[in-house]
């Protein structure tokens, strides 16, 4: 720590003030450090969920964050260089919920926390990895007004292509079956849902929220036609920004890219003015 990054001593303080008024107050267990690719990592709970933030050496103005949905870790080439730029990186476990309104209320859950405790920006960069896609296209719905912009990777845009499977994807029955359950939802019910992602993109137009889907052309899990090109389509009949970077010959693996500087570029376009 220098003298010249007085936002890095706020987040040491921050910690400070997390850690008593967590234990005093919310019975929480106090944050654990750790590093993470050179950066400091703090592991904690919010209402019983285990959360994750990881700290930039220095903070960009304003206090900008990335929040992972889904796989945190996973082709994090674009976390690191965010956090190089002075980006936090967020996460909370939400996993087998399927963007479900129980794991929005958790989602709100967590925002709040940060908001509280590191005062991080006001609108949040969502990064939404294969069926996280659900959680970042659904969250940004219910809370359009705290986020700056969307990027997906080889997004599940609906889960009727996946886990369903009822089109060209090979589905996954087990995760189906997850799938209905936490949304209350039957067969019947669940092929007639009509707040899927590519349903429900009215309140981001709305907003004025862009979208970056990067996805392979050939992916069999989580079709393009069925998902990303759906949304490209219908968010920009809406009047949204989207764009999508298209891998020719590219399954559903690897997910970003191996120079994550498209996504990074358009992450700080349309963060600019907006912490």
């Amino acid at each position: 720590m220098t003298e010249s990054s007085p936002l890095r001593v706020f987040c040491t303080a921050g910690l400070l003030v997390l850690t008593l008024s967590w234990g005093a107050t919310a019975g929480e267990p106090a944050p654990r450090r750790s590093l993470w690719n050179g950066f400091e990592r703090l592991d904690f709970t919010c209402g019983g969920r285990s959360c994750m933030l990881v700290l930039p050496k220095k903070p960009a103005p304003g206090n900008p964050w990335i929040w992972r949905t889904e796989f945190f870790g996973h082709e994090p080439q674009a976390d690191i260089a965010l956090l190089g730029k002075g980006f936090h990186a967020a996460y909370v476990n939400v996993q087998n919920l399927y963007g479900a309104p129980v794991a929005l209320d958790a989602m709100d859950a967590f925002y709040a926390c940060l908001a509280k405790e590191y005062r991080l920006a006001p609108k949040v960069v969502l990064e939404g990895f294969s069926r996280g896609g659900l959680f970042a296209f659904n969250w940004a719905a219910r809370n359009p007004e705290k986020v700056a912009c969307l990027y997906v990777d080889a997004p599940v845009c609906d889960f009727k292509s996946w886990p369903g499977g009822k089109g060209r994807g090979k589905g996954s029955r087990s995760d189906w079956e997850r799938c209905k359950q936490v949304y209350g939802l039957s067969e019947a019910e669940a092929l007639a849902y009509r707040l899927n992602p590519v349903d429900n993109l009215a309140p981001l137009a709305k907003a004025k929220i862009a979208i970056l889907s990067v996805c392979g052309e050939a992916d069999t899990v989580v079709p393009i036609e069925e998902n990303t090109r759906l949304v490209q389509r219908r968010y920009e009949q809406l009047g949204g920004e989207i764009e999508v970077i298209a891998k020719p010959h590219c399954d559903h693996h690897p997910h970003s890219l191996k120079d994550p500087a498209p996504i990074v570029d358009f992450i700080l376009r349309h963060t600019r003015g907006k912490q």
